[in-house]
Formats: structure tokens, C-alpha cells, sequence
């Protein structure tokens, strides 16, 4: 018997129903545990409460008798905690200094420094907690303001509270200040004992309903066992079409008569439209005309149709596909029964071509440039030395002077470019060190700020995240970041703003800045050459210094990408990946 049931049962189904039963039968009996507490709290509540109504009720009738003093009220407090749950009974003034205690020595002391007697005298309600004795004991204690002489007709009575006052040495002030507030502290223990007798055996329900449900599940499992062949076909069906939704890949299916029957999530993002807008509609009606254009093939030359097309999606986007179609025949292979479409997007392909073209460009022009540039210092260096020679010898002709000055300073610009040449074509060499990201980006502003200031620009900062460490050339970063700041300050006028932001990206141990300007914008043409050596737009600039950036970014294995903002301006945002993970995962 134990055999067949261990056989009937595997062992996940019996892990599954514990993982489904234990955490609902812990849920009702944790909530049972804790209604249980609730209902004990409350009932020591209101225990508390009429015990500190019983006992105002005690004092108001000893006040009105004429031989009431100091020793009466003293008896009444001690008569009352004499009750074995009632651990003290004390009444203390706004300060919480006790004027009043079951225990005579602990008079004039403080009762507990830490709590706001204020807030309890302004509460319209019951307060309490639940604290611990100097002998490990559970106290539950309750407190209002002490109200024994709120009477009517009995105007003596606040005389006689403050004469008793007086008798213990305390001032008795007036108004506000002469409030009290009465304490009771009720012992918790038999109410404990009781509260985990009633969780033992609300534990003791819980496990028999775990038992009771574990049995049911299986039991209904065995049930579905006379079911298989049915069940089999459904869970392969549903297989089937969370593999279909789920792929990487856009399916469209079709009919014979090319109406759409089915299309999966990927289809959907891809064309932006959804299943209920193209399901039993033909397709000539739904799909963009470039790919009607590839799908007219299939019937044309009879086999499957593969091509890249760049189809446009709506009026403003094209999207790069590469189409797959194919019709399905029936057995004898006369007609189709089903045609299926199958595209995928090329998006970051594309991407990775430009970007492989690009690293191949920039390898050609860095090789070009290095040769280039050497041949270029010599004569530079002869050029300014003769221009230097000349300026010294015709000191007594400005003009000459001049002329000499211009050619030393133009020979000076000349030599910064070639240096900048040589720059993007010899690898860069990184120094890694460990930098805090907010105070490594406050550092790099102050290098701007008097720039920006002094063109009316004004530099906002977003860096309220969380700490963030990573490990890089300090350096090398710091020139990228002033690049990217020169370039925005440049694009903007007065009024307008820098705004510089991090995010840590923990995930994937890096940090990513963002540099956004609200000025004149990139032309959408020339997104993709900013990082081209030599592409700049200002009449003086030398188009290296974003070229630069991005080599610097590829030695730290990190990213630079530059998109137009919907309101206006630029924003650059900057990914560099912590180094000593970098070299922690190589390891």
C-alpha cells in the first residue's frame, strides 16, 4: 500500500501542497495568536480603567468626609494594589514626579523620565504599554489624567488634593500645571500563562488543519490521476502557447485564406497593435505594406521567404526587421493549409554594425593620425623656435612683434590638436582608484561654475541617492565630465540650466551620470557623429574632445550615449562600471 500511494504521489506534489497549505494554515493561526493578544491587551485595558475609575470614585467620597487627610488617601492607594494582579498604583504631576504611591518610599521620586507626560495629560483616551520590572516581570500599564475632583458642587475638593500635596512636601500649583496623571501597572503573568495555554492549543487546530488540508490535496491529486490523457493534452497545450507568447521572436499564424488567427506578445510590441485590433482580419488590412510586399513571395516562389527590410511602423518610427515566411501544405502537398510569419527585430544588430563600423573608422583614422602626427611636431617645433628668434631680435618693431606673437600662439593651438591626436589614437591607459560619486561630481563642478555663472547659466545638482563607491581613473573621468560641461554651457544662453544627476545601479555595480543642458539641441542627422573624430559644430572647435570621451569610456568598459530631451536640450548619460568588480569577476 505504501509502495502504490509513494508511486501515485510523487514527491513535488507533496512539496507543493506543504508549500501551499503550511503558509495558510500559519497565516489563520499567527492571525488567531494575534486576536488573542489583542482581546488580552483590551481586557487589561479596561481592567485598568475601571480600576483607576474606582479609585477616583474612592477619592472624591473620602474627600467629602471631614477627617480626610494624607494618611486616608495614602490607605485607599495601598488597600487597592493590595489586589495580587495589581503590580503598583501611583499618581505623579505633569513632570512625573509621584505625588502619590502604594509604595510610601518611592513618593517624590520620578516615575519614568523617558515618557511624555505632556501627551498624556493633552490625550482624550486611555494610554498604555507593556514594560518589564527590574525583576524581568511583564507589567501592562495603563494612564490618564487623574481626575478626582472633577465634581460639580464639591469645590473643596481641589483644596484638599492640594493640601495632601502639601503634605508631602510638593508645591500645588493652579491650572495646567497642577494636573496629574495616575499610573496603574497590572502583572501580566497568570493572563500570560493563559494567553500561551490558548496559542498551544490554537497551534495544536492549526497543525490538525494543515493535516486535514495536505490530505485533501492529495486525495485530489489521485482524483486527477483517472483524468491523465486529458490533462496531458491540456498542460502541453498550454505549453505550447506560453512558449509561442513568450519567444523572442514575432509569430503571426494564418489561414488559408490569410486571415490572422493567432499573434504572439513580440508580434504585438514590434507592430504596435494588439490581438483583438488584427485577429480574423486579413492581412492586407492590418499589416504595414513592406511586409505584404515580402509575404506576396511565398505564393510567387513556392518556399521560405528570408529578408531584411527596414518597415515603417507608424509615421514616425521604422523599425528594422528581418522577415521569415512560410506557407504549411496539406499532406498531398497540393495547396496551403497555413502560412506563418516569423520577424525579428534588428534594432541593436544595427546598432552593433555601426558601432563595430565605427570602432573600424576609428581605428583606420587613429592609425593615420599617429603617423601623421609626429611628422607634424618637428616642423611645428622649428616654426615656433624661428618665430621665438625673430620676436626677440625686432623688439624695437611692434608690428614685427606681433606677427611673431600670432605665429607662436597659432604654432601653441597647432601643437594642443596634434597632442590631442596622438590622444585619441594611442590607447588609453587608466589608473584606477576607489572615488565617492557625489563628492567626485561636486569637485568636478567647481572647474565650471564660474564659467556658467558668468553666461547667466545656473548648475543644478541631482545626487540624493544612495552613497555610491566605484572604483576608476579619477582623471580620465574628470576630463570626459568637463568635456561634456564646456560642450552644454556652450549650447545654452542666459537663463537656461545644467543639471547634473546619479544613479547607482547596484545591479549591475555601476554608476551612471547624467549631464542634461536645456539649450538648443543636437539635429536628430548628427546624434550619431557627435563621437566621430573631427564632427563638431562650433566654428572653433576641433571635434576631438567627445571622440576622446568615448575612448576613455571603452578603456573603463563603460558607455557614453547622448539623446535630444522631447522639451529641449541635450542629455549625455555617462555608465562607468566599478573596475574592482571588473577585476573580482575576472578572477
Amino acid at each position: 500500500m505504501k509502495k502504490k500511494l509513494a508511486l501515485a504521489v510523487p514527491p513535488y506534489v507533496l512539496l507543493g501542497a506543504i508549500f501551499i497549505v503550511l503558509p495558510l494554515v500559519v497565516f489563520i493561526t499567527y492571525q488567531n495568536i494575534q486576536r488573542q493578544d489583542t482581546h488580552l491587551n483590551q481586557l487589561l485595558l479596561e481592567k485598568g480603567a475601571a480600576l483607576i475609575r474606582s479609585f477616583e470614585a474612592g477619592t472624591r467620597a473620602g474627600m467629602r468626609g471631614r477627617l480626610w487627610g494624607n494618611r486616608k488617601l495614602q490607605q485607599l492607594l495601598e488597600e487597592t494594589a493590595r489586589q495580587p494582579d495589581i503590580s503598583y498604583l501611583l499618581v505623579t504631576d505633569n513632570k512625573g514626579r509621584i505625588v502619590a504611591h502604594n509604595l510610601e518610599a518611592r513618593i517624590r521620586k520620578f516615575h519614568d523620565t523617558g515618557l511624555d507626560y505632556e501627551a498624556i495629560l493633552n490625550s482624550n483616551r486611555l494610554n498604555w504599554r507593556i514594560l518589564k520590572s527590574s525583576s524581568g516581570q511583564k507589567i501592562f500599564e495603563v494612564s490618564r489624567e487623574f481626575r478626582p475632583v472633577g465634581v460639580p458642587g464639591n469645590p473643596d475638593m481641589k483644596n484638599k488634593m492640594r493640601g495632601f500635596m502639601g503634605g508631602h512636601g510638593f508645591e500645588a500649583p493652579s491650572g495646567q500645571a497642577g494636573k496629574q496623571i495616575i499610573f496603574v501597572g497590572l502583572d501580566m503573568s497568570l493572563l500570560e500563562q493563559s494567553s500561551k495555554t490558548s496559542a498551544t492549543n490554537t497551534m495544536l487546530t492549526g497543525v490538525l488543519l494543515f493535516v486535514a488540508g495536505l490530505g485533501g490535496i492529495i486525495l485530489l491529486f489521485l482524483f486527477q490521476n483517472y483524468q491523465t490523457a486529458k490533462a496531458s493534452l491540456s498542460r502541453i497545450k498550454a505549453f505550447s502557447d506560453n512558449l509561442v507568447d513568450n519567444m523572442p521572436i514575432g509569430l503571426l499564424a494564418l489561414d488559408d485564406q490569410k486571415t490572422i488567427t493567432s499573434i504572439n506578445t513580440t508580434a504585438e510590441e514590434m507592430l504596435g497593435i494588439s490581438q483583438k485590433e488584427i485577429v480574423g482580419k486579413p492581412i492586407s488590412k492590418v499589416l504595414p505594406s513592406r511586409l505584404l510586399q515580402s509575404f506576396a513571395k511565398v505564393d510567387e516562389q513556392g518556399e521560405i521567404i528570408s529578408e531584411e527590410v527596414k518597415c515603417e511602423i507608424k509615421p514616425d518610427r521604422s523599425v528594422p526587421l528581418e522577415i521569415s515566411a512560410s506557407a504549411i501544405y496539406d499532406e498531398n502537398g497540393d495547396r496551403p493549409i497555413s502560412y506563418a510569419l516569423l520577424l525579428k527585430d534588428l534594432s541593436e544588430i544595427d546598432e552593433l554594425r555601426k558601432e563595430v563600423a565605427r570602432s573600424q573608422r576609428l581605428a583606420s583614422i587613429g592609425n593615420l593620425a599617429a603617423g601623421v602626427a609626429h611628422e607634424i611636431r618637428n616642423p611645428l617645433s622649428t616654426i615656433k623656435g624661428f618665430a621665438t628668434y625673430f620676436r626677440e631680435r625686432y623688439k624695437e618693431v611692434p608690428k614685427d612683434q606681433q606677427t611673431a606673437t600670432i605665429m607662436i600662439n597659432e604654432v601653441d593651438r597647432l601643437d594642443r590638436v596634434v597632442g590631442q591626436l596622438l590622444e585619441l589614437a594611442r590607447p588609453v591607459r587608466i589608473s584606477p582608484e576607489p572615488t565617492d560619486i557625489a563628492g567626485f561630481l561636486q569637485s568636478s563642478l567647481h572647474l565650471i561654475r564660474q564659467n556658467a555663472e558668468n553666461k547667466g547659466i545656473s548648475v543644478a545638482t541631482n545626487l540624493l541617492g544612495k552613497p555610491c563607491e566605484i572604483t576608476m581613473d579619477r582623471d580620465r573621468i574628470n576630463q570626459v565630465l568637463l568635456n561634456l560641461y564646456l560642450n552644454a554651457i556652450d549650447a545654452m544662453t542666459e537663463g537656461d540650466t545644467l543639471e547634473i544627476g546619479m544613479h547607482c545601479l547596484n545591479s549591475e555595480h555601476a554608476v551612471e551620470i547624467t549631464v542634461t543642458d536645456t539649450g538648443k539641441g543636437i539635429p536628430d542627422e548628427d546624434l550619431s557623429k557627435v563621437f566621430d573624430p573631427y564632427f563638431t559644430t562650433k566654428p572653433s572647435g576641433t571635434g576631438l574632445g567627445l571622440a576622446i570621451a568615448h575612448n576613455i569610456l571603452e578603456a573603463h568598459q563603460g558607455k557614453i550615449n547622448v539623446e535630444n530631451r522631447p522639451e529641449g536640450g541635450t542629455r549625455f548619460t555617462v555608465t562607468i562600471p566599478d573596475l574592482q568588480q571588473e577585476i573580482t569577476d575576472e578572477k
